[in-house]
């Protein structure tokens, strides 16, 4: 588990620039199973295309780096 953690953690480490660029943010809540559970922070909660971003951006990098992981979900 902590071996994919880090893998999780590195992707959101690729990801988090563009975030933060557009005044996000983004972190890790939990993994469960194959599921990545995140949290959107800043200008993410409230854009009106974060669930394109999370299918498009963070959920793919994330498989590239854990290919394990099958879903990402956000809590906000």
């Amino acid at each position: 588990m902590v071996e994919v953690k880090e893998q999780v953690e590195q992707a959101l480490e690729e990801i988090r620039p563009f975030l933060v660029n557009d005044g996000g943010n983004i972190s890790l809540v939990a993994i469960e199973g194959d599921t990545v559970i995140v949290e959107l922070e800043g200008n993410c909660i409230s854009c009106a295309v974060n669930q394109m971003t999370l299918q498009l951006g963070v959920e793919t990098t994330i498989k590239k780096y854990a290919p394990q992981i099958k879903k990402v979900v956000k809590v906000n």
